[in-house]
């Protein structure tokens, strides 16, 4: 199967072709990424020249995998849209993978992911991670305060430099891992897909775990 993954979660995105086989085998063809804040003239055209590239056309895919959050509100909705379109045409299925899981695959045991949400909060992610996967416990908004006193003895796992530092600065066990890009993406939404962990177009929504951009700016007015 020919897998497409989007990220458009963050400042910066990224996409990915992926050719797709037995649960554990998906073999990368490209990554390119995406500069943030271009996001929506910037995405369509990028994936039609990535797939013709590399000599395939849009009916050559067998699936996708899209970031569906936490992140960027207006930059979740344009890759989701994108995502949504294109698999409703197609008819293909899609896999919806979580920032806070992808950020926690490389770990083992009990883990807390952080990531950076604005305005002094975290986006967190508890997860037990084994050889099967990340398994979630709960994901929520915290805080830094809060974030900090509920870590217990969980490693904490973060793309995020400010973030790690604060750990660190209170004793509590970090470790610091680059943000995935799409081909990372890639692979966990093939192992879904694989497993029948799948989503229609209609039913793809964002998971913003917080209150969106949007919201707060109809709570201020």
């Amino acid at each position: 199967m020919l897998l497409l993954a989007v990220d458009t979660s963050g400042k910066q995105g990224s996409i990915a072709l992926a050719q797709c086989r037995s649960e554990n085998a998906c073999d990368v063809i490209e990554v390119v990424a995406l500069t943030g804040g271009t996001f929506s003239a910037e995405l369509v055209p990028q994936i039609a020249t990535l797939l013709e590239k590399n000599d395939f056309s849009k009916i050559d895919i067998g699936g996708f995998a899209v970031v569906s959050g936490p992140g960027s509100f207006t930059g979740l909705r344009i890759g989701l849209a994108v995502v949504k379109a294109l698999a409703d045409v197609l008819g293909k299925p899609i896999a919806a993978v979580s920032m806070l899981e992808a950020v926690a695959a490389d770990s083992y045991g009990r883990v807390m992911v952080a990531l950076d949400g604005g305005r002094n909060e975290v986006f967190v992610g508890e997860y037990e991670v084994s050889s099967l996967g990340a398994q979630l416990i709960r994901e929520r908004m915290l805080t830094r305060a809060e974030w900090m006193e509920s870590a217990g003895a969980a490693i904490i796992v973060t793309p995020d430099l400010a973030l790690a530092e604060a750990a660190q600065a209170k004793g509590l066990p970090v470790q610091k891992v680059e943000r995935p890009r799409s081909d990372v993406f890639a692979r966990l939404g093939w192992k879904k897909i694989a497993r029948g962990e799948i989503v229609s177009a209609e039913a793809l929504e964002a998971n913003y775990i917080g209150r969106s951009e949007a919201e707060l700016f109809v709570k201020s007015n």
